[in-house]
Order: C-alpha cells, then structure tokens, then sequence
C-alpha cells in the first residue's frame, strides 16, 4: 500500500514525499479512505502510530475540492496546548503546497494575535476546548461553516473534564457535517460520546484495545518516597538512559524533581500547566534536540508530547488509573523501537499495580538495583516478592507516614 492508492492528490503526494513519510502507517491506511468518502469515524490508536496525517490528510484533500470560505471550514480540537501545536504542525507541513490557511487557539498566550488570525479568514481551526468557547462567547469565532470535525485524544478530554465543553463546541457545529473522533482507548465512555455526536460511523482500530506496546520493557522497583529522587539521580548515571520522560502526579513534584536533578548536575526540564506557553515550548524543544537529557512533566501537560527515540519512561509516582500506565509508556517503544518502562512503586501503590496488571493480563517484574544503598527503604515484605541482586544491602524497617493524594490539578 501507498500513499498514491489512498485517493490524494498530487500536492498533498508532493508535500507527503518533502516531509519524508514513505508507506502509510496502519492507521492511515484503514482511516484514510473512508474519511474521504466522507464517512464519520472512530479511529482507535495509540499516540505514536501516524494518526493525526491520518485526519489531516483527508481534510486537506477535501477542503481543496471545496469552495472557499472566511469562516473556518474544519475544526479540531484537541485537550492540550503542545498537541494543538503538533497537530497545526502537521497541517502547515502537509498543506504547505495548498491555499489552506490555519489557526491554533489555545490559552497560555494571549487572545488578540488569535483572533486576529480568524478575522482574516481561515479553512481549519485547531484548538483546546477553553479557549475556543471563550472566543466563541465574545463572538471572534463562529462554527456555522464547518464541514468536518475532529475530536482528537477523547479520552484524556473526558479523563480531563472536558465533556461539558465539548458538548458546547458540538451544539455550535452544523447539524450536518462529517465528525471523527480518535483515542487511543474505546470505553463504555468514548462509546456514549460517539453515539452522542456521531452519526452511524465506522470504527477503526489499530492494535489491541487498552494494551501497552509489545515493544515496551517494564520493570517496577518498589522503593519508599524519601528514597525515590535518589533512585533516579542512581539509575541516571547509565548513560544508555539517554533520552528520559519523567512523570510526577503534581506539578509542585515536577519541579522538585527537576531542582534536584540539576543540582546532581543532570541537565532537565519540565513542563506543567503553571508554566507559561512559551517556558512549555523551550522546554519541549530542548528535550527534542537533546540540549536536555531529562523531561518531567505532569499527565495532563504531557498529552501532545511527540519525541521520537525516547530510551526510557520512569513513572517517578505511579499513576492512579491503568489507562494513564498505558498512555505513559506508549510514549516509549514507538514505531517498533526498544523502549523501557520503569515504575517506582511504594506499599500504598500497590493497588494501583493490581489494576494495571488486571487491564493488561500481564504481571510486571519486580527489580531491586544492584549498587544503590537502600537504607531507609521500608521492609521487602511490604512489597511483592521479586528477585534481588547479589550484594544488595538488607532493608531496614522504618515507619511508614500516610501519603495523602494533591488534590490539585496537573
């Protein structure tokens, strides 16, 4: 299969080949044609897999066959600022050959820039669901000509509470339009909101449901709180850990991490939603080009982190819902590369472990790491049994204090 057995055309074939794509991913393969038919459509994948060419592609190609408009004919929204930006990205580059004009609205950055943008004229919005309902109420922007809709990372949307939103953005698009909606799991949840907003669509699904990659290795290591920056300072010091995406539950935890990184002089940075928009995309870029070595970020900043050749995820705390397990670690392990998955886990995260051992029918190993001291660490029986290195120091007991979840927003 190629990209010229698909239905594009020439231009959109032209800038395809610029931009180095060669064969269509599976996911562009099966979703491609039926969005130009003009069907609506699930499209379940995980991030990593060429998905948002797999939307782009057929809206260029339409919005080329189709009259042109000053009010925006597509519109995709999206639950975070960096993917918002991957996506108009992708459009820029692949459209780069076509008259099609695009803006990205997000908050983070300021309103007027963007809504100049839209008063000029343009074919394709992108954007996060609060901002474009704030445009939208001070009446910047106006949905009444858009022909095809896209609900990009559903599921992070309604992990994020964005399903009241979304429902305001549907209700202002024509009743009659063409609507997709990808993520990369198909829920009891994801399926009410397709009966919701779509109309007899068809499914694609790319790879077995809710599942982590084959391709991604992982390893828990049960350490105790106070123990866990060390245990990464530890790990750090192999150099095949070369490219590191570091997960914390707050953002407080984020930049603790990354203080104490820097100070054992391991170049990191991080990215949460109390950093600005532009401090998000420095920090974005220096991870991309290898000026950093570390990235540590909450889940809700990290949807639309697009790195190739991540080497290694380390759940610094251990996520609350097996789907975050899974979106973490597919963040390693992409297009068929070697990537490892490394979890550091405390007795009150054990529970936690169960559910994602449950959701993927697989039970991940447990390590201890040869050459670290764990003084302090709490007794091995407060853990599930795994192998233990030769030399490594017995475990001292020490009383556990009770962890109390943050209830504040990532």
């Amino acid at each position: 299969m190629t990209f010229s057995t698909l239905g594009l055309g020439p231009k959109l074939l032209q800038s395809i080949t610029d931009v180095g794509y060669s064969t269509p991913t599976p996911i562009q393969t099966a979703a491609i044609p039926p969005v130009l038919a003009g069907r609506d459509l699930i499209g379940i994948a995980q991030t990593g897999t060429g998905k948002t060419a797999a939307f782009v592609l057929p809206i260029l190609e339409r919005l080329s066959k189709s009259a042109p408009s000053r009010h925006p004919r597509a519109l995709i929204v999206a639950p975070t600022r960096e993917l918002a930006a991957q996506i108009d990205e992708n459009v820029r580059s692949l459209g780069k050959l076509m008259r099609i004009r695009c803006a990205t609205i997000y908050g983070g950055v300021g309103e007027r820039p963007q809504i100049d943008a839209v008063r000029r004229g343009v074919d394709i919005i992108v954007a996060t669901p609060g901002r474009l309902l704030d445009l939208m109420g001070g009446r910047h922007v106006s949905l009444h000509a858009v022909e095809v809709a896209v609900l990009d990372e559903a599921d992070r949307m309604l992990d994020m509470g964005f399903l009241p939103q979304i429902r305001k953005v549907v209700a202002a698009l024509p009743r009659v339009r063409q609507t997709l909606l990808f993520s990369a799991t198909l829920s009891k949840d994801i399926e009410k909101v397709t009966a919701e907003f779509l109309n007899n669509p068809e499914t694609v699904e790319i790879g077995r449901r809710s599942n982590p990659a084959d391709s991604v290795t992982q390893f828990l290591y049960p350490v105790t709180k106070s123990r866990k920056v060390d245990l990464l300072i530890h790990l750090l010091k192999d150099q095949t850990l070369d490219t590191v995406l570091v997960f914390s539950r707050t953002k407080h935890g984020a930049d603790k991490i990354a203080r104490r990184l820097t100070q054992a002089n391991i170049k990191a940075a991080t990215i949460h939603s109390n950093r600005s928009q532009s401090q998000r995309t420095q920090a974005l870029s220096a991870f991309k080009n290898g000026v950093c070595r570390v990235l540590v970020a909450t889940d809700i900043a990290s949807r639309g982190i697009d790195v190739e050749g991540i080497s290694h995820v380390v759940n610094f705390d251990f996520p609350m819902h097996p789907e975050d397990y899974v979106h973490r670690i597919g963040r390693t392990g992409r297009a068929q590369a070697i990537g490892d998955a490394i979890s550091f886990v405390t007795p009150d995260d054990e529970g936690a472990v169960r559910d994602v051992e449950r959701m993927t029918k697989k039970s991940v190993p447990r390590k201890r790491v040869e050459g670290f001291d764990y003084t302090d660490v709490a007794p091995l029986h407060a853990f599930h049994p795994g192998p233990a290195s030769r030399g490594a120091r017995t475990a001292r007991p020490t009383p556990q204090r009770p962890q109390y979840r943050e209830r504040r927003r990532a």
